[in-house]
């Protein structure tokens, strides 16, 4: 699950996980457990990202099914994605979330409270400032202004079972 603060992304990738007895892998818990051990202050670069990785691979290499989380603002993070994933030789999917509605995603953005021990959750300028590259390969885009969790839910897993074909 890809996409920038505030889109949905977790709230999906809980549900999903849940649904298919999957690992929810959260970047933000990743680096939120690295700052407070001291390890480190946000931002942390690709600290967290790194180990996600690693972690993702090992789940996957086990047998279990991985539904990562996180904003992926760059192609390179994307990639390392799916290498993990072929490095264990398991099946991935590219999930974009959106929000096109500015409205909503504001509102989300400035509504929302931390899930996380003292996770300093951006503020609607840092989203809309974020350094976020355009897409270069096919994802599955998710737009949650015009479409809820559980049927976001539905789409992933159509696209899941149509590559198991």
């Amino acid at each position: 699950m890809s996409g920038l603060p505030a889109t949905g992304k977790t709230t999906i990738a809980r549900a999903l996980a849940a649904a298919i007895g999957a690992v929810h892998l959260r970047v933000d818990v990743i680096e939120q457990a690295v700052v407070r051990a001291g390890a480190g202050s946000q931002p942390l670069g690709p600290v967290g990202y790194a180990i996600a990785y690693r972690l993702a691979e090992d789940f996957l290499r086990q047998g279990l099914t991985v539904v990562a989380d996180s904003v992926n603002p760059l192609s390179i993070t994307r990639q390392a994605w799916r290498d993990a994933a072929g490095a264990a030789a398991a099946g991935f999917l590219d999930v974009e979330v959106v929000c096109s509605d500015p409205v909503v995603h504001e509102r989300r953005a400035t509504g929302r409270v931390a899930d996380i021990p003292d996770l300093v959750l951006p503020s609607w300028p840092e989203i809309l400032s974020r350094e976020y590259e355009p897409w270069d390969c096919h994802r599955l885009v998710l737009d949650t202004a015009h479409v809820g969790v559980a049927d976001c839910v539905v789409r992933v897993r159509s696209a899941i079972s149509g590559r198991n074909r």
